[in-house]
């Protein structure tokens, strides 16, 4: 079948590389992909939000199945689009209905559903321009740290963690009055902050069943030890080596099932991906947030931990019967490194040529924010590649991937060298 993957990111060029894997693939294309997916599938020069370009060029193509990598469109509504076309119901689309992808697009929405449903989570109250000296008396009530979230996509980077309680109070004020994440931080949600150490649990169900995924952990913050500014993500590794058998059967029963079953009860259409972020608090895991998608650049790490056919699953998604296929994990860990250009994730340049890809050896180099330039490929993001490597260990796939990273260039380029160093 001809298949359609919207997006351009790490995520994507992993999605990609694991798809095409697949027998059921013929054609893939990537819109708009990058210099990665352009050596493995057919870029197509087609924004991801352009909803009626994506059907010419869907009909044009006679594709038979749309996955979609980023948030923005499903928050957007393309599940809904499709679904409402028909000229396009048939074809389906991996990712969840407009209500269901509110689990991203609104944190006030994802934390009522969490109530709702009685699934653990951190105390809160939400706010707004109208309400803000209420928040700021809310911040008093808490201890620091205090933990600051936009309601809206903010690509990542709309939630602030802060310890002095002036600090808090002029960030909310900064964040609801002057807009500091534009219409994103319209509402803030202020949590109790909780103390332990994250991971990420993924899911993919059809609405009704599930398939647990790897479990990945990654890294947010742009300096060692975790300092600095959060960014998209700096590296992960997979599995996580604490998520025990005992910590892994909490999360199933405490927090995937009452998830999968919440959805169903509130009559949301899901058929997807659900990126559960969790926070592990003396043993009980505990939920800081919900995405609609696969998370970057964990899927780097997760996509080469499964064996399965990648089409397929997708196939039973499609018709809810993923209880009747099997899920095949590769019992090896996964590490990936991000190489960022310098400035990110605030200022930075782009159209640095990047040299060395060829000599890579036993890795697997996924383009984040790349593109072909005459012939060359040259960095167009602020994260630029993601180095997967296997290993016995993740400290074994860690180093294999500092190896082969110690190959690649292009000017400023920076990356984390202490990935893993929590876990020792």
């Amino acid at each position: 079948m001809n298949i359609a993957l919207l997006g351009s990111g790490g995520r994507e060029h992993a999605l990609a590389w694991k798809i095409i894997q697949s027998s059921k693939c013929s054609k893939l294309f990537v819109a708009p992909g990058n210099a990665g997916t352009a050596t493995i599938a057919t870029n197509v020069s087609i924004s991801i939000t352009d909803f009626q370009a994506i059907k010419t060029f869907v009909i044009q193509e006679k594709i038979e199945m749309v996955v979609v990598g980023p948030e923005d469109p499903l928050v957007l509504g393309i599940y809904d689009f499709f679904q409402n076309d028909s000229e396009l119901n048939a074809i389906p689309v991996i990712g969840p209905s407009q209500k269901g992808a509110q689990l991203e697009g609104s944190k006030e929405f994802a934390k009522e559903f969490l109530v709702r449903h009685q699934i653990p989570t951190a105390a809160y109250a939400s706010f707004t321009a109208a309400t803000v000296e209420n928040g700021c008396q809310f911040l008093e009530t808490l201890q620091p740290p205090y933990v600051l979230k936009a309601d809206g996509l903010a690509a990542g980077k709309g939630v602030l963690i802060l310890h002095n309680l002036d600090e808090a109070k002029a960030e909310l004020r900064n964040m609801l009055v002057h807009a500091k994440f534009g219409t994103a931080s319209a509402k803030v949600v202020i949590e109790e902050f909780l103390d332990g150490i994250e991971l990420s649990c993924f899911v993919l169900t059809d609405g009704k069943n599930y398939k647990i995924l790897p479990t990945a952990k990654d890294y947010k913050r742009i300096g060692e030890g975790d300092t600095g500014l959060n960014t998209g993500g700096m590296g992960a590794i997979s599995p996580v080596p604490f998520a025990d058998a005992v910590l892994l059967e909490k999360i199933e029963s405490r927090i995937v099932k009452p998830t999968i079953a919440g959805l169903e009860k509130d009559g949301i259409v899901y058929k997807g991906f659900v990126f559960i972020g969790l926070i592990n608090v003396k043993g009980n895991p505990i939920v800081i947030e919900y995405n609609v998608r696969m998370g970057d650049p964990e899927t780097e790490v997760v996509m080469p931990r499964i064996t399965s056919d990648l089409v397929s699953l997708f196939q039973a998604v499609a018709h809810q019967k993923l209880d009747e296929v099997s899920l095949e994990i590769d019992q090896r860990s996964a590490a990936t490194i991000m190489v960022v250009s310098g400035g990110y994730p605030e200022e930075y340049n782009k159209g640095f040529e990047i040299s060395g890809l060829e000599k890579v050896e036993d890795s697997i180099v996924f383009h984040a924010g790349t593109k072909l330039e005459n012939g060359k490929v040259v960095s167009n993001g602020g994260r630029v590649l993601a180095v997967t490597s296997y290993g016995n260990d993740y400290n074994e796939a860690i180093k294999k991937s500092y190896q082969n990273i110690e190959k690649l260039h292009f000017d400023k380029m920076y990356f984390r060298t202490d990935i893993g160093f929590d876990l020792v």
